[in-house]
């Protein structure tokens, strides 16, 4: 993929640094400002003004700065199931999950559906893999983008989580939830062409996990770490991490306890106190009580 070239104000610049903070940065290049390198894109940013963007999503990241792909270029491009190529054309549909990691705290899955008119409302620039937010911007940003776009979102709560646990692991659950998702956006608006699911399992996996299932979304694009690729995928993620965040208050206010996010050491002693206020039975409301956390919680 030819390196695209854009022209970039000072403030464009400095929004830029600020933008992908998380990433690994290089600021000691010669007549560079910086450059920020990501899995599979690289940004440099020249004292000249310029800025340029390489990579497989490098369309992607340039087009939050005004890129427009040409339509030449599109209709070059391979049409596949399931490629490497980050398209910038709209309307598009993704999807993300957000909790599987926390030991406290529910499951939380959304499906976003993003068109043309969606990117004159939403602050485009600041949408980006929600695990390089922190949850007061998520908290900031989420209710923007929930009341512009499109999206169905479901909560697996931590009693019906380990309840279906019992008969499937983590994978088929969140198959399921995914297609659930999906289906369920299908009935608010005509899907579009392109529909990615940021992939936790392979493609076959994926749908065998769904045979039973009476009805299946397939038209689906997988790929992996499709947050900082697609933006539909990146503002699905976002409200599930809100939806998720959200819940884990509701949970504290509940039992009057603050329940840490993750799943380290600092789980288990927050586990133990718990227990100790509201004995070892309640952890099933409250946790997802498979994680190796639980014996841990019981030992200390």
């Amino acid at each position: 993929m030819k390196p695209i070239t854009l022209k970039l104000t000072n403030d464009q610049i400095f929004d830029l640094k600020k933008r992908y903070y998380a990433y690994k940065i290089r600021t000691d290049l010669p007549y560079t400002h910086f450059q920020i390198r990501g899995d599979d894109f690289t940004i440099t940013a020249y004292t000249s003004g310029k800025v340029v963007f390489q990579g497989h999503s490098a369309v992607f990241h340039a087009s939050l700065y005004g890129y427009v792909e040409s339509e030449e270029t599109q209709s070059t491009k391979k049409v596949s199931t399931q490629s490497n190529a980050t398209p910038t054309r709209y309307p598009m549909a993704g999807s993300d999950e957000v909790g599987t990691g926390d030991y406290f705290g529910p499951i939380t899955v959304c499906a976003a559906y993003l068109t043309d008119a969606d990117l004159n409302v939403l602050p485009v620039s600041k949408i980006v893999d929600s695990k390089q937010i922190n949850d007061d911007t998520i908290r900031q940003l989420a209710p923007v983008i929930m009341e512009t776009i499109t999206y169905s979102l479901l909560v697996l709560e931590n009693a019906k989580y380990n309840s279906v646990h019992k008969t499937m692991n983590m994978n088929v659950i969140k198959a399921k939830l995914h297609n659930k998702a999906f289906l369920n956006l299908s009935n608010k608006i005509t899907m579009p062409t392109l529909s990615v699911i940021d992939q936790f399992m392979p493609k076959d996996a994926y749908f065998k996990a769904l045979a039973q299932e009476p009805e299946v979304y397939k038209d689906l694009t997988f790929e992996t770490k499709a947050e900082n690729k697609y933006l539909a995928v990146a503002c699905a993620a976002i409200i599930a991490r809100f939806a998720f965040l959200e819940a884990l208050d509701q949970l504290g206010t509940l039992y009057d306890f603050e329940f840490p996010k993750g799943a380290g050491a600092h789980v288990d002693i927050a586990g133990k106190v718990f227990i100790e206020r509201y004995g070892q039975d309640a952890l099933h409301k409250v946790a997802k009580t498979h994680f190796a956390n639980t014996q841990k919680i019981i030992n200390l």
